[in-house]
């Protein structure tokens, strides 16, 4: 099992994503709204991923 963390911003909110951390090189990411469906991914790509966020490099794939 693993233990997931939400953030402090999503009060109780239904849809929320949530974060585990089972080891130092794996991170879990879940949905509230699916919470059987687990992403798996590295902390240098989840990294990579929030970086890219921030600036913009996937603004194009939402509407304005």
């Amino acid at each position: 099992m693993y233990e997931w963390q939400k953030s402090s911003f999503s009060g109780q909110a239904a849809n929320c994503l949530y974060v585990a951390a089972p080891d130092n090189s794996t991170i879990k990411l879940r949905e509230s709204d699916d919470p059987d469906v687990i992403l798996t991914t590295t902390p240098a790509k989840l990294k990579a991923f929030i970086l890219g966020v921030k600036a913009g490099e996937f603004d194009h794939l939402v509407d304005d």
